[in-house]
C-alpha cells in the first residue's frame, strides 16, 4: 500500500498522512511555504515524535555562494536523520558523498525523472529514491516501477509547475506600469483558464490552471512507494478531506471520491493518460 506524503502550507501536523515534504528558505523552490532552518528543525522533531516521515526538498538550482549554507544545512539534517533529501542540483549529491552523510537522497530533477534507465544509473551510485516527473503517463510510471529498485515518489494531486524563470516577470510588469499589488499569488487568464503565478526572490513560477486529480489511479499504483499531495493554493479544510480520501480509496469507493474531488476543485488528469510527443515544425 502506498504511503501518502503531503506538501503542507503550514507547520501544523496532520495525523491522516504518512509524512511531509518541506523546504528551506533560500534552498528550495516551488513549495507553498519555506521554513527557516530553526523552524525546520523544530518541525522535523515534531514529525518524528509523531512517528511520521519527513523529507526535505533542497531542489533549487544552486549557485557558488549557496554552497557554504547548503553544506551546513545538509550536516544539520544528517544529525536529525530525516527520511530523505530531494535534490535537483548535483552539488547535494557530491557534498553528501564527500562528507559521508547518511541521509537518503531523492533524485528530483523534475522533468528529467522519466525513465528507469536513468533511475538505475543513480541507484548504482547509492541514490535509493526518485521523485517521478509529472509529464509521464500512468503506464510509464508503472513501467519504471517494474524495472528499477528505487523507491518511487509520484505527484498525484495538486497544481503542477509549468514554467520557471529567474526573471521577476510580474514585479517587472507592475513596476513598469507603476502598479501596486501585494498579492502573494497572481493569475494570468487564457481561454477562460486561470494560471496561478508566484513571483518571489527566486524568480517567477507559473502553475497549471487545473489541479491534478489522480485518485482514480491509486488502485493501480498500490506498488508505488509514495504518493504526493500538494496543498499549494487550496483551502485547508478541503485539502484535509482530500488526504482522508486518498488514504481510504479502493476499487469500491474510487468513483465516489473522484466525483467529490472534481466537484470541490477545478481538476484534470494532467499527463496520466496523455503521452508527451515532441514534433518538429510541419512534421519535418
Amino acid at each position: 500500500m502506498s504511503k501518502i506524503i503531503i506538501i503542507p502550507s503550514s507547520n501544523q501536523l496532520n495525523n491522516d498522512c504518512d509524512g511531509y515534504i518541506i523546504g528551506i528558505n533560500g534552498l528550495s523552490v516551488n513549495l507553498p511555504i519555506y521554513f527557516e532552518v530553526e523552524e525546520a528543525i523544530s518541525f522535523i522533531r515534531k514529525v518524528k515524535d509523531n512517528n511520521q516521515e519527513i523529507f526535505v526538498a533542497l531542489n533549487k538550482n544552486m549557485h557558488n555562494d549557496d554552497l557554504p549554507f547548503l553544506e551546513k544545512v545538509l550536516i544539520k539534517l544528517n544529525d536529525l536523520k530525516v527520511n530523505g533529501i530531494l535534490y535537483y542540483d548535483l552539488s547535494i549529491f557530491n557534498i553528501s558523498k564527500r562528507l559521508k552523510l547518511s541521509n537518503e537522497l531523492v533524485w528530483a530533477q523534475e522533468h528529467l525523472t522519466t525513465n528507469y534507465l536513468t533511475c538505475n544509473f543513480w541507484y548504482e551510485r547509492g541514490v535509493n529514491y526518485v521523485y517521478v516527473a509529472s509529464e509521464i503517463t500512468t503506464d510509464e510510471i508503472l513501467e519504471i516501477r517494474q524495472n528499477t529498485k528505487m523507491k518511487l515518489m509520484v505527484p498525484i494531486f495538486g497544481y503542477l509547475p509549468m514554467f520557471v524563470s529567474k526573471r521577476h516577470l510580474v514585479k517587472n510588469y507592475l513596476n513598469y506600469f507603476n502598479l501596486e499589488d501585494n498579492s502573494k499569488i497572481n493569475y494570468i487568464t487564457k481561454k477562460d483558464n486561470e494560471y496561478p503565478i508566484i513571483d518571489n526572490e527566486l524568480g517567477t513560477t507559473v502553475y497549471s490552471s487545473h489541479i491534478l486529480n489522480g485518485i482514480k489511479e491509486v488502485p493501480k499504483m498500490k506498488d508505488i512507494d509514495y504518493l504526493i499531495l500538494n496543498s499549494f493554493n487550496t483551502n485547508e479544510i478541503d485539502f484535509n478531506e482530500v488526504i482522508k480520501m486518498f488514504k481510504k480509496v479502493d476499487a469500491n469507493n474510487v468513483v465516489k471520491y473522484d466525483n467529490k474531488i472534481n466537484q470541490t476543485f477545478k481538476t484534470n488528469h494532467g499527463f496520466l493518460y496523455e503521452e508527451t510527443i515532441y514534433k518538429v515544425k510541419n512534421n519535418e
